[in-house]
């Protein structure tokens, strides 16, 4: 089992008012599972992801991440779960303008102490896999939308993580070159990989191998489709 949630909750105090955006969910994914989570606008999905990538902390409720309980960790400890375990990719790419393609792959082998010459190794391997072995060299605001997110997808593989979290990865991106990194998601899938999606376009989801839909910060429905 890689993820196993129980009874988790996020509670939000704002003045003298609590508001419960995760309300108590209980959810298990396995190793090699491609999942999306769908949901309104205010369901928690957004909320949820953040715990499942120990972004946040739940207010109550266990959480196992590959074995290890990080419910309860000290935010030292999470940072080191995260880089260990946890390849992030984000819909606004969150890439550091002036670095080039090669050097922000490599910014989570440098947060986990990996001597340089390992680190361009694998950023070279990574590269490669996403098909931008050409645009090593180039910054940011020298690539394409559907190539920046290839740089943030191949940051989020470097250090092999168990788990892979997108969240509206094609966001930003028009319908041709959204396709286009759905399909690269199918081979890092079939590669082995566990990829935990956010999204609310239903074409997207139709993607993966199973749609969870939140409602009210608790699980509506839960349904394989692979």
């Amino acid at each position: 089992m890689l993820i196993k949630v129980s009874g988790v909750k996020k509670i939000y105090e704002v003045g003298i008012q609590k508001i419960e955006a995760v309300a108590g969910i209980d959810l298990e994914i396995e190793r090699n599972e491609y999942v999306a989570i769908m949901g309104p606008s205010g369901s928690g999905k957004s909320t949820f992801m953040n715990l499942l990538g120990c972004l946040d902390t739940p207010s109550a409720g266990d959480y196992w991440l590959n074995g290890k309980e990080v419910s309860n960790l000290s935010d030292d400890e999470l940072a080191r779960i995260r880089n260990r375990e946890i390849g992030f990719v984000f819909q606004t790419f969150n890439l550091l303008p002036r670095a080039t393609a090669a050097q922000n792959v490599e910014l989570p082998l440098i947060y986990g102490g990996i001597p340089a010459d390992e680190r361009r190794r694998r950023a070279e391997e990574v590269l490669e896999s996403v098909g931008l072995t050409d645009r090593a060299k180039h910054r940011p605001n020298e690539l394409s939308g559907g190539q920046r997110q290839r740089v943030a997808i191949a940051r989020a593989m470097v250090n092999r993580p168990s788990i892979i979290l997108a969240d509206e990865p094609t966001g930003n991106l028009d319908s041709k070159t959204g396709i286009e990194i759905m399909s690269l998601f199918d081979k890092i899938h079939q590669a082995g990989n566990t990829i935990v999606m956010v999204t609310h376009e239903k074409h997207i989801a139709e993607y993966t191998r199973r749609v969870i839909r939140l409602l009210d910060g608790k699980i509506e429905s839960d349904v394989r489709t692979g």
